[in-house]
């Protein structure tokens, strides 16, 4: 049999440092940040703006076409607009910064052998040189502001030090006014900081499917599969941990010969990301517990993320049947559901009226999970109950 066509056609399209032209569900707090910088920019005046956000909310890609959106606009005006983007996990001093700051203007200085002072002096320099409005971003900025920087006071104060026209974006996953001096926060009031809400579940399924018409073969993914993916990392809105989860479950498929992204593919890519699942912990499962566990594996073997609790409850009941065990109440069989979820090994999701339960397991291959209870349950050595 002929090998299948490649699924991932541009893998650097899915990578967290890659700039989509579309800021799929950002669209709103892009067209704030773009309305407020423009509204100051058309009057000669800098704004600016703190954005906050946890991991994987957005925050650096919003800033980055924010500014490069800025940047082509303001080509061939009186006053052009360049940004510069720091990272100051990298960058993490005053000093630093302003070397980084320097190449911005077209200025090279040795690492030793200037003050901060006298850096800026020259920076102000090159600014004089090539008039321009700057936008300095600076990324992770709480790595700098804890260490008592005077760089914030200098950019956001611009004018007041005749440094020049310059705006400054500080991108934090925390709110930073308590670390900055009073003169600083002054310039980062209510107008001007953007916080960005986790993305829900439907956000990043959104979020999946764009960066999947980018980065597969089309057709080679379907919404279920994309929706297993939002469902994992929906708890703590990561849409990087999203993509990271669809690169690797997409190397999966490719791996296995598969001509489409399969929910087994994400369970493969999950497992070897983050693995969740011990040894220790099937050994403290009681018997009732594998045994739903290994109903669960032999159901989500085929293309499905979840499967309805009642149809599990039938196939529970036919592995009793096989193994020659004695039936197990409803009441019973959601109980020891109840027991998996609080432990962490599925998730229960309320479906709509008249319908049952859905039950998922992300943590490992359904192939792989019923192999190890099979030979869990084969050493008889599970807790009763």
């Amino acid at each position: 049999m002929a090998n299948p066509e490649r699924i991932l056609l541009r893998e650097e399209t899915l990578d967290p440092s890659y700039l989509p032209a579309r800021l799929v569900r950002r669209e709103t707090e892009l067209g704030i940040a773009t309305k407020r910088f423009r509204d100051a920019l058309s009057k000669g005046l800098p704004y600016h703006l703190m954005v906050t956000g946890g991991v994987g909310s957005g925050k650096t890609a919003l800033v980055r076409r924010l500014a490069t959106d800025l940047e082509r606009t303001g080509r061939g005006t009186e006053l052009p607009v360049r940004f510069a983007y720091i990272n100051c996990w990298r960058r993490a001093s005053d000093r630093t910064v302003m070397l980084d700051l320097l190449h911005t203007v077209d200025v090279s200085l040795p690492d030793r052998g200037y003050s901060l002072s006298e850096m800026v002096d020259v920076f102000e320099q090159g600014l004089r040189r090539h008039p321009q409005h700057l936008l300095v971003i600076l990324d992770e900025a709480a790595a700098l502001v804890k260490q008592e920087t005077k760089l914030v006071y200098l950019l956001s104060r611009s004018r007041e030090v005749a440094l020049g026209s310059i705006s400054l974006l500080l991108v934090a996953a925390e709110d930073l006014l308590p670390y900055l001096d009073a003169a600083s926060r002054s310039s980062f009031g209510v107008t001007h900081r953007l916080a960005l809400a986790p993305y829900t579940r439907e956000d990043l399924v959104e979020i999946l499917g764009a960066r999947a018409e980018l980065a597969l073969r089309r057709g080679s993914v379907e919404r279920e599969t994309l929706d297993q993916i939002a469902r994992i990392v929906a708890p703590n809105g990561d849409a990087r941990f999203g993509l990271e989860l669809l690169a690797g479950a997409a190397h999966a498929a490719e791996d296995a010969e598969s001509e489409m992204v399969l929910p087994e593919h994400v369970r493969r890519a999950k497992g070897s990301l983050v693995p969740t699942l011990s040894e220790s912990q099937l050994e403290a499962l009681s018997t009732n517990e594998l045994g739903v566990l290994l109903a669960l594996s032999r159901s989500l073997k085929g293309k499905g993320s979840a499967v309805p609790s009642q149809k599990l409850r039938t196939t529970h009941a036919a592995l009793l049947e096989e193994l020659k065990g004695a039936p197990m109440s409803r009441t019973t069989f959601w109980r020891t559901l109840k027991e998996l979820e609080r432990d962490g090994l599925i998730t229960l999701e309320a479906a709509g009226s008249g319908e049952s339960s859905r039950v998922a397991m992300d943590e490992l291959p359904a192939s792989y999970l019923a192999t190890l209870v099979e030979e869990r349950m084969g050493r008889g050595s599970a807790r009763k109950g």
